[in-house]
Parts: structure tokens; C-alpha cells; sequence
């Protein structure tokens, strides 16, 4: 078994070696900003007592049909995200990424099932993003009345957080005047417009097509949605890339030529960076 300074060292080599950067992040990445984990009903009933009071389930909330029968409860929950995600300002593990690709020659590409928008609030150009699930920073029509997806930034949320009810109108669609929700792949959605991600898919793909020797940077993606673990499997398997796993709870990874990390993803990618030193290192440190 390897040490925790022998793991660290390999990624570095692999971090060094790599002519590519992808960053795969899930739900953990955000959790050293200070954004909610939902690891379960627990954790995100913690995070939303009046819901827990209501006994409504993430998965019940998290849908098109909570703002088809409970408009204000589901723009409530998910207003209060628009104004946290707004807030936030992302960790110092993102800008060490970012400056890790673009020491790179292809620079760096991003995979993420978050719909926070941190990445682009870190400075990663929106053109490398690809949001798999979405993006709470844009809004679609509820009954699909037309095609269009468009920016949320007119919409200014006032939550009675107490209760998790929006005091103010919903956005509406400027078609049809009907109500607006969140461009997200939600719990039994078959209305979700994915137009923009599939975008986003496609300009990745371009991009992996043009890279020799990926290293993919998978941070606090778990199994149980496993969408980004799959994104770095893909990486591993056809483009022949290598991959450094940092996740506190589940950090195995199937291979010696790879690196897993049972770390939270500030302390995985500062320690990463301590051993890096040199040209990959922020000027500020």
C-alpha cells in the first residue's frame, strides 16, 4: 500500500506529464466554499428544516411536478439556491486547477453535474464547460411552450426562509407568460431542455479529440449519482487518459497508474500543489 506522500508525489507526475486538464466535479466540490452537502435526506433536510417539517424528500422537491402543484414551495427552495449560489465565492481549489491547465499545451476542459455556476465565477471560460445536469443561472419555460433558454439574472428571489416560500412573482416565461423554472435535469423530468448542454457536450468532445494525455481531476463525486465517475471512466477508457480521485469517503480507484485521495478537495489539491511547487504554483503563495 502506498503512502499519502508516494500518492501525492504520483499525481504530481501525472499532473506534470499531462497535456490536458480535465476537472470532473460532483455535489463535494462545493462543500469547502460552504455550499450545502445533500448527502441524503438528512443532510439536506438540515439544510432545509421547513421541508423536513413538511416531510418532502429532495427527490419530491427537486421536480417539475413541485412547481406544477407547489409553485412558490419549489421557487422557495430553489430561489434560495439562485441567491446562495450567487453569493458564494468559490474556494482557492478552483483557481489552483485553473492555473494548472493553462500551464498546460491543450489547457483544460470541465465536467460537472453542479449547477452552481462556480467554475464560472472562479474565471473558467464558459466555452470549456460542460453542466451535465444543467444550470440554475438559466431558466426554460415549464410547459415548453417554445425552445429558448435564457440567463435568470433579471430574477431577484426573496425567500421566507423560515418557511422556504418565494414572497415575490416567479419568473414567467416571456412567451407565454406562464411560469418559468430552472434549466436543470430535475427527478422525473421529461421536460428538461437540454439544448445548451448538449452545446457544451459538443464542444468537449472536440476538445478530448485534440488531447493526448489527459488527467482527469475528479473531485467529491460519489456513487450515488454516479454521473461524473462515469465522465472519468470515459476518460480512462477512451482517450486513454489517467485519473486522480479526491474524494473523503470514496477515493478507490481501479488501477496503480492512478491516484486516489481520501481527502476533501481544498486539503487534496493544496497538498497536490505543495508538491507541484514551481510554475504550478499561484503567485500569491
Amino acid at each position: 500500500m502506498r503512502s499519502p506522500d508516494q500518492l501525492l508525489h504520483h499525481a504530481a507526475e501525472l499532473i506534470q506529464e499531462a497535456d490536458g486538464l480535465v476537472v470532473a466535479a460532483g455535489a463535494g466540490m462545493g462543500v469547502d466554499s460552504g455550499l450545502p452537502d445533500f448527502r441524503g435526506n438528512t443532510g439536506f433536510w438540515n439544510a432545509y428544516p421547513a421541508l423536513a417539517k413538511a416531510g418532502l424528500e429532495f427527490t419530491q422537491i427537486a421536480s417539475p411536478a413541485a412547481f406544477e402543484t407547489r409553485p412558490e414551495l419549489a421557487w422557495g427552495f430553489y430561489g434560495h439556491r439562485l441567491d446562495l449560489y450567487r453569493r458564494i465565492q468559490p474556494h482557492a481549489g478552483f483557481a489552483l486547477l485553473k492555473h494548472w491547465g493553462s500551464q498546460m499545451p491543450q489547457g483544460y476542459t470541465v465536467f460537472t453535474s453542479n449547477v452552481d455556476g462556480q467554475f464560472q465565477r472562479a474565471g473558467f471560460d464558459g466555452q470549456h464547460i460542460n453542466e451535465c445536469h444543467g444550470s440554475i443561472h438559466h431558466l426554460q419555460c415549464l410547459q415548453g411552450c417554445c425552445a429558448d433558454i435564457w440567463p435568470a439574472d433579471a430574477f431577484i428571489p426573496d425567500v421566507d426562509k423560515d418557511n422556504c416560500r418565494l414572497r415575490n412573482h416567479p419568473p414567467l416565461c416571456p412567451h407565454c407568460g406562464g411560469l418559468a423554472r430552472p434549466n436543470i435535469l430535475m427527478f422525473g423530468d421529461w421536460g428538461w431542455n437540454e439544448q445548451q448542454q448538449a452545446a457544451q457536450h459538443a464542444r468537449q468532445q472536440s476538445w478530448l479529440e485534440k488531447v493526448e494525455r489527459p488527467v482527469a481531476i475528479e473531485l467529491g463525486a460519489g456513487t450515488a449519482i454516479p454521473s461524473v465517475r462515469y465522465f472519468s471512466q470515459h476518460i480512462l477508457q477512451k482517450h486513454g487518459g489517467r485519473l486522480i480521485r479526491i474524494n473523503l469517503r470514496e477515493a478507490g480507484v481501479a488501477s496503480k497508474e492512478d491516484v486516489g485521495l481520501a481527502m476533501g478537495a481544498l486539503d487534496g489539491l493544496k497538498a497536490i500543489a505543495a508538491v507541484l511547487g514551481g510554475q504550478y504554483q499561484l503567485a500569491e503563495e
